[in-house]
């Protein structure tokens, strides 16, 4: 029977908040930005992004793993670390405001475990953070040993080995390597990196009711750090049986998880995860110790044995083997003043908060908007006229995109599309607000430190108003389909930016750069049954009409025509990405992907539109 999980806290709702206030009140190395609840950032004390003159080294994912990430701030690894709400991935913003409180002239590396919405919303706040100037490269890491190699996109998730990678590139970008040097030892260090866990309970959520999933008797092999089901539900073996077990599995040679083979050395780590005892994980070290010696040939060169990445209260351990030679053990043992690496307590103490920061090009940005003139150009009339279409025509299909998405999703695209649609239409008029009352809207907004929580579209910029557009769309879509279409209107802004009448092949290169924004932060590709098999055949049409010297206005049509084409042929495909992959294949034959559909029906709409407002 279920029951009310027991917990030392005071709201569940502002636990992430309070962990983090006791958090740097603890080690003065630390400090938080003064953003709480949105924002949830911890960072290094000592540094400054103006004087700062090496690479910032950011991480962060999901509270409810500590001390991970915030715990491993420090100079010598973590620069900064982001926190989501427990077992959430951190918003955007939250992201942003980590890079730009911290990242100084050499740049900022993005470490981020594999799971879809850490992914996204790094991806789309390196995008971000690219397009206002600044430095970025992120490294995915997928060290589960626990499945064989999946099908389709989704990868091995990241666990307790993100921690060594973390101060592998901590101690890189100490050392004062570059930003592609310091994301090439990160990105090598993950390669070498295989992590698999046990659990003898399941964690319980703040404010909610545990689980019983597990019988007293039982075990789970292969979890992950969420409390999700493992690969199998066995008999409680002894930790001898259990140590032997993971360690088989993760050096196992047909997997090819990780490049250890006899002879070879690594680095060992046994993670609690989060009830364990510490007697228990040091049990557990003294055999795999001897074990990879003597039944796998394999020296142990570094252990390190604690909770370093937990799932709350969860009862058991992760095994992490990291295959060593000097370079890494050079990084390992450099240095490091992050608390749970460990590090001493000591220092004077500093403002336990600052303020986040605001976009560096605030300011301008906003002499541009009270500058902005009340008549329309005729791009800007164009611009309004695709725009209103686009969004009336994805309200007009909500149905149709519920029903579709019902067969193969959780029936919510139109929804979901619905809301981004309506809030674009509405944020619309506010471009036409008169100017006394921009000026109080921006007053509020600037007096309450806000930043952009006001949107009007200035039509006469396109680049501008696609930024805006992506910003409505974040606000209010939210889920994996709001990510990709910011995504999508962040990199076509990083590449129209400064052209305030883009030609067509400005146009086309812009959409050629955001579909491999997506495709580089979602993992999907054409073929793999999502929007993109709506927008790039689009793009290839349209470019490929261009480049023959058909005029804009016949190249867009007939890119639209390609949309409808590839969305539809998404009928016959098999699903490698998002909900639809867990679907049956035949229950999905001659169901098209709604979210092709929803992307080819916006952009026939706008390119309608523009035909007809220039033909009018």
């Amino acid at each position: 029977m279920a029951y009310q999980g027991k917990k030392l806290i005071n709201d569940p709702n502002a636990v992430v908040t309070e962990f983090i206030e006791g958090l740097v009140e603890t080690y003065p190395g630390l400090q938080y930005l003064d953003g709480f609840p949105q924002i949830k950032v911890v960072l290094r004390a000592d540094v400054s992004p103006s004087q700062f003159d090496k690479v910032a080294v950011i991480s962060g994912g999901g509270a409810g793993h500590e001390p991970a990430h915030a715990g491993f701030v420090g100079p010598g690894m973590l620069t900064a670390a982001v926190s989501g709400d427990v077992f959430t991935s951190p918003p955007v913003d939250s992201i942003l405001a980590a890079i730009r409180a911290v990242t100084g002239p050499k740049g900022c590396l993005l470490i981020v475990k594999n799971y879809t919405g850490d992914r996204l919303n790094f991806g789309l706040a390196a995008e971000e953070a690219k397009s206002e100037g600044y430095k970025v490269e992120m490294v995915i890491v997928g060290d589960d040993c626990a499945l064989p190699p999946p099908r389709g996109i989704a990868g091995r998730r990241g666990l307790a080995g993100t921690i060594l990678v973390h101060k592998v590139a901590g101690a890189a970008a100490d050392a004062g390597l570059s930003l592609i040097e310091v994301a090439g030892e990160a990105k090598r260090a993950a390669e070498l990196v295989g992590t698999m866990g046990i659990a003898l309970s399941v964690c319980t959520l703040p404010g909610q009711v545990t689980s019983d999933r597990l019988d007293a008797e039982k075990m789970e092999i292969g979890l992950g750090i969420h409390g999700e089901p493992g690969l199998a539900v066995v008999d409680l073996k002894p930790v001898d049986v259990v140590v032997a077990h993971i360690l088989k599995q993760i050096l196992s040679p047909e997997m090819g998880y990780v490049p250890v083979t006899r002879g070879s050395n690594v680095v060992l780590m046994v993670n609690g995860l989060g009830a364990t005892p510490m007697m228990e994980l040091m049990i557990a070290t003294r055999k795999a110790v001897p074990e990879l010696l003597l039944e796998h040939g394999v020296a142990v060169d570094r252990v390190y044995t604690g909770s370093f990445m937990t799932s709350l209260d969860m009862a058991g351990f992760s095994i992490t083997l990291m295959k060593s030679d000097p370079s890494i053990l050079e990084r390992l043992d450099a240095p490091t003043k992050a608390p749970y690496w460990p590090v001493a307590v000591e220092g004077n103490r500093p403002p336990a908060k600052i303020p986040v920061p605001v976009p560096p090009s605030y300011s301008s940005r906003t002499d541009e908007v009270l500058s902005q003139p009340q008549e329309l150009t005729k791009l800007g009339c164009t611009l309004e006229a695709a725009i209103e279409a686009a969004a009336k025509e994805l309200i007009a299909l909500r149905d149709d995109l519920n029903e579709w998405d019902g067969k193969a999703g959780d029936g919510d695209c139109g929804t979901t599309m619905y809301r981004g649609a309506s809030a674009v239409l509405e944020d619309m008029k506010k471009r036409s607000a008169c100017f006394p009352c921009q000026l109080y809207i921006l007053f509020w907004v600037l007096t309450h430190k806000l930043g952009k929580l006001c949107f009007w579209y200035p039509m006469n910029d396109a680049a501008e108003t696609v930024n805006e557009i992506g910003a409505t769309i974040r606000r209010v879509m939210g889920g994996t389909s709001g990510i990709l279409y910011d995504i999508l209107c962040k990199a076509a802004y990083a590449n129209l930016k400064g052209r305030l009448e883009p030609t067509a092949q400005e146009w086309a290169t812009a959409l050629e750069a955001s579909l491999a924004a997506v495709s580089k932060y979602g993992g999907a590709r054409a073929g793999f049954r999502t929007m993109l098999d709506a927008l790039i055949p689009a793009c290839t049409v349209l470019k490929e009409r261009l480049d023959a010297g058909d005029d804009a206005v016949t190249a867009f049509v007939l890119s639209s025509e390609a949309a409808m084409n590839g969305a539809e042929s998404t009928k016959n495909m098999q699903a490698q990405a998002g909900r639809s992959s867990y679907i049956a294949p035949e229950n999905l034959v001659s169901v098209p992907d709604p979210g092709a559909m929803a992307a080819a029906a916006w952009y026939r709409a706008a390119a309608l539109a523009v035909a007809s407002k220039l033909k009018s």
